[in-house]
């Protein structure tokens, strides 16, 4: 036993097999722990819009919101609100119906308020949301209300002690009606933006890791230009291939497709081969040392990407982050394919601009590891011969 130990200890490839899985594990604690703390203190900057159609008893309950929620509250007009609320930039649509206030004095009548929410959003999102809803049917029936609605009915010249009595009868009648856009059906759904960025950018990885050790043992046997070529068709091809049977395995075992196949499809290999070039960068900069730096960006943009979280609860440095990243525009197309929602050209555009700028940059790395790998050819070629000379 102390042989085989002693035999593995002394190759190079067990110190960098060792080091490599606790730089991993590294990578992922320090990029998640400081990326994800305070997010729960941040969700204050979750976006509620209020659509008012009924006049100023609207604006006393929108003045109450203000005060009472933890929430960014903007007021735009309803078909703002709706587009807003599918580019999931407004989180919850908030609508008080024109007859709102009328139907808390009318005998027999329901005061209904109307909400409207995105599914097609991170987990914590709707669960956000979810709990919001709850919360503002319930805060239109406590004190709070009751004295809004009362001053009101003072303002319509009702005695203060009847309107205070039809105040408390009337917070009975309100309810919620919740309309739902774009409806995720199942978790394993929910997870499938997550699920798919990683796996495309861990295979992407991994690519890049076996092609630059192509690159290595064949060398200055074909020029720059003939190995990029070669990277190129490799990758894209594989991209095809990788992309189309993921999502075959995706359809065929009940994964959402609300844009239908051949989008998904063409959306996810636009990813996976961004995500191939993308990667490819550090190693061609850094050599192998560059699957450390790949481990980095793959923990970054599973944390900034919006995938898990709200990208609007995070701190401002890991915010501005994602916004450089690609997978911050392969989750928002992805949420758009899968389950609904509108600008995905806008996310598929600059995955394209990534790929032509990872691409640029990649064969300029390439031509330039090509012009020193000859020099150091040429220096082994004269060392061995004057070695046999000798």
């Amino acid at each position: 036993m102390k042989t085989a130990l002693r035999a593995y200890l002394t190759k190079p490839q067990t110190i960098v097999a060792l080091v490599v899985a606790l730089m991993a594990l590294t990578i992922f604690v320090v990029c998640w722990m400081t990326a994800y703390d305070g997010v729960s203190d941040r969700t204050d900057r979750l976006k509620i819009a209020v659509v008012n159609e009924d006049g100023e008893f609207g604006n006393q309950l929108i003045e109450q919101f203000r005060e009472s929620l933890p929430f960014e509250i903007i007021t735009p007009s309803a078909e703002d609100a709706r587009t807003e609320l599918e580019r999931r930039k407004v989180h919850l649509i908030m609508t008080i119906p024109s007859e709102f206030g009328s139907s808390l004095t009318t005998p027999n009548a329901k005061a209904t308020i109307h909400f409207t929410v995105n599914q097609s959003n991170p987990q914590m999102t709707r669960s956000v949301m979810d709990s919001v809803v709850a919360r503002i049917t319930q805060q239109l029936k406590d004190h709070t209300t009751q004295q809004g609605i009362q001053s009101v009915l003072e303002q319509m010249k009702m005695p203060e002690e009847q309107a205070g009595q039809t105040s408390q009868a009337l917070l009975s009648k309100v309810e919620a009606q919740t309309e739902t856009l774009h409806p995720i059906q199942g978790m394993h759904n929910q997870m499938l933006p997550m699920m798919l960025v990683l796996g495309s950018f861990v295979g992407a990885m991994l690519m890049a890791m076996n092609l630059q050790q192509v690159t290595l043992t064949i060398g200055s046997a074909l020029s720059a230009r003939q190995h990029f070529a070669a990277r190129v068709v490799l990758n894209v091809g594989g991209a095809i291939i990788i992309s189309i049977v993921g999502s075959t395995l995706i359809y065929a075992l009940g994964g959402q497709m609300e844009s239908g196949f051949l989008l998904f499809w063409l959306f996810s290999m636009l990813m996976l081969l961004t995500f191939m070039f993308f990667a490819q960068l550090f190693l061609l900069l850094l050599g192998m040392a560059g699957m450390f730096i790949n481990m980095m960006m793959l923990s970054l943009q599973l944390v900034t990407s919006g995938t898990i979280v709200p990208r609007e609860v995070l701190s401002g440095f890991f915010k501005s982050l994602g916004q450089y990243l690609p997978a911050t525009y392969a989750v928002d197309g992805l949420f758009n394919l899968a389950f609904g929602g509108i600008h995905t050209w806008d996310d598929a555009a600059i995955l394209f601009l990534i790929l032509v700028i990872s691409a640029a940059l990649g064969f300029i790395l390439i031509q330039l590891r090509m012009k020193k790998q000859p020099a150091a050819i040429e220096v082994q070629t004269a060392v061995s011969q004057e070695t046999v000379t000798n």
